[in-house]
């Protein structure tokens, strides 16, 4: 039977990602983890030949992955199957010496989970940084605003990608901190006592440390548990996709939005030389990269939910039920979140803006988007704030259904409002409002600014970050 892809890694996710988590790639780590062990070993006065060492490093490239299947289906224990493969291969049999099989698996699930976490933030900081350009080339183009979907006030293209920009940061900062603090199982045996360890180091408690730390500094990891049991805590895997889950939402929320003004031709994420819209409709330019970041980010929902259900839910010292869903939990919620940033940063490279089609939304809602304005200078001018208020609100509203009802061409809303001696405001009064207000996007651009003087600071402390290009998405 022909093997199944991975669509998440055959489809959406990068080569670097996929690399760290292939059955190739792990049985490697798992190799090097051994031969680290055993160098440890060795200087802690086991009696470890030189050539030993030597021969699992020369073999330690040479995976067959159709042997070791093959070796399961006898022994049916993937680990044994692997360590035969390894001994054999070397000529030797030196390996996992005191270790269980969750000495070897947890702690490179764990190490691919760390590289993959270095990747995932490096790449981030470039999705940063591009939003970052984004926002300081678009600090001057003024946007009606919605909320709930309904045109409210103005704003600007700048500061809308700084908003999503500022929900990054906050969780590249929460994920840096999650990284930092990283702390794996470590050696400790079969029910975490370290019994194994000790016994072969004639009761050395200090050997037994040493060899611990010396591992940690091979693999570059910050902190192993001390008192953990046979497995690592499942709420460490619930930790890092849940902040996988939060780099991808301001990124989901982004396109959510970009497809919304797709569909108003106010902008668009590109469309390239071939692209096809529709099999059958042939002028449809959909927004299918947006759409594909949704989607991926469903996916990291779904995964993150598999994640807290294994959470709190291991028995006492430790069990495997949570192997079927962690061997796809894993590796594919970085599989999910590279191809979402893949897909995020290719928009950024294609991302289109229609300047006619926005000047025109903006004169269309403008007098609209002016009545919380009018309403705070009617205040000022001695007008009681909810009279006020509900005067504004039937004249805005008779407008727009004067307007959706045709039966008038142009927005007549200040002109309704200087009629009304409740508002207090006269035509002059309104015009002025109208011309001093009218271009104001209150602070929009000064926390544009202040946003990508922050993303300066992430340049300087990722410098190869802002030259990553995505590849080729299909």
């Amino acid at each position: 039977m022909s093997n199944i892809p991975n669509v998440l890694a055959q489809r959406y996710a990068s080569h670097d990602i996929t690399s760290i988590w292939s059955e190739e790639g792990k049985i490697v780590l798992e190799r090097e983890f051994w031969i680290a062990v055993m160098k440890a070993q060795k200087e802690l006065g086991l009696d470890i030949p030189e050539e030993a060492i030597s021969a699992y490093e020369s073999v330690k490239g040479k995976v067959d992955t159709k042997s070791i299947a093959e070796r399961e289906r006898v022994t049916r224990h993937d680990v044994k199957a692997r360590i035969e493969e390894f001994c054999d291969l070397a000529g030797y049999e030196h390996i996992h010496k005191g270790m269980t099989s969750r000495d070897l698996t947890e702690n490179v699930e764990q190490l691919q989970v760390f590289l993959s976490l270095n990747l995932i933030i490096e790449k981030s900081v470039s999705a940063l940084i591009a939003i970052g350009e984004q926002a300081k080339k678009h600090s001057d183009i003024q946007l009606t605003a919605r909320t709930h979907n309904v045109a409210a006030q103005a704003t600007t293209l700048g500061k809308r990608f700084a908003m999503y920009g500022e929900e990054l940061e906050k969780a590249l900062r929460s994920t840096q901190f999650i990284l930092s603090e990283y702390t794996v199982r470590g050696l400790k045996g079969a029910v975490g006592t370290q019994m194994d360890t000790l016994t072969l180091f004639d009761g050395d408690e200090d050997k037994v440390a040493e060899l611990e730390a010396g591992i940690l500094k091979h693999l570059g990891l910050p902190y192993a548990a001390n008192a953990v049991g046979q497995v690592y805590p499942r709420s460490y895997d619930f930790e890092v996709i849940s902040s996988l889950f939060q780099l991808a939402s301001p990124m989901a929320s982004f396109a959510k939005t970009l497809r919304v003004m797709a569909g108003h031709e106010l902008a668009s994420e590109g469309f390239a030389k071939g692209q096809v819209g529709s099999s059958a409709m042939p002028h449809k330019m959909n927004s299918r990269t947006c759409e594909r970041i949704n989607g991926l980010q469903v996916i990291l929902g779904g995964y993150l939910n598999m994640a807290s259900n294994l959470s709190g839910d291991q028995w006492n010292e430790g069990d495997v039920s949570c192997s079927v869903v962690r061997r796809l939990m894993l590796p594919d919620s970085f599989f999910a979140i590279d191809g979402l940033l893949e897909s995020f940063l290719t928009i950024m490279q294609q991302f289109e803006i229609y300047p006619s089609v926005i000047e025109k939304e903006n004169n269309y809602y403008l007098p609209f988007l002016l009545t919380t304005t009018i309403l705070m200078e009617a205040v000022k001018n001695g007008g009681g704030r909810e009279e006020v208020h509900k005067a504004i609100k039937e004249h805005a509203i008779a407008t727009v259904r004067d307007l959706r009802n045709g039966e008038i061409n142009e927005n007549d809303l200040l002109e309704k409002l200087a009629n009304d001696k409740r508002v207090g405001l006269n035509a002059d009064k309104l015009a002025e409002i109208l011309k001093e207000k009218g271009s104001s996007s209150g602070l929009a651009k000064p926390q544009t600014t202040k946003f990508c003087l922050s993303v300066e600071e992430w340049k300087q402390k990722f410098p190869k970050a802002g030259d990553y290009k995505p590849g080729k998405i299909l």
